[in-house]
């Protein structure tokens, strides 16, 4: 890969709630919130819209094909919170495949300690 290209069969994912992005963001991150992920605060068929449209994974009949999902990395506020772990959780248990999923555990705590790059939304 070239410098500066960029992978797009990799994710990274904020999971944090909106209210938190004004701290900054990882740079190259989208906002997905976990509530947009978890079935107890979001319908199937935005569930089925983020995993379609953004995550590339397709439907047929009533079964998920995750040939083509993207690898996912979430992150959120720290190795405290509970949001990206929450979505993680929700994924798994509709068979998004685990060697898919990565999570930055540090999350914005442990990336502002080290001195990295933010970016406000």
């Amino acid at each position: 890969m070239q410098k500066g290209s960029k992978d797009e069969s990799v994710m990274v994912i904020d999971s944090r709630e909106p209210k938190w992005l004004s701290q900054g963001m990882i740079p190259g991150a989208i906002n997905i919130p976990w509530t947009e992920l978890y079935n107890k605060t979001a319908s199937d068929k935005a569930i089925a819209n983020v995993l379609q449209f953004q995550f590339d994974a397709s439907i047929s009949g009533i079964l998920w094909n995750f040939e083509n999902a993207k690898t996912l990395v979430f992150y959120c506020n720290g190795p405290w919170c509970g949001q990206s772990p929450t979505t993680i959780h929700a994924l798994l248990s509709i068979g998004y495949p685990a060697h898919l999923i990565k999570w930055y555990r540090g999350g914005m705590q442990n990336w502002k300690l080290l001195g990295l790059t933010t970016v406000k939304p």
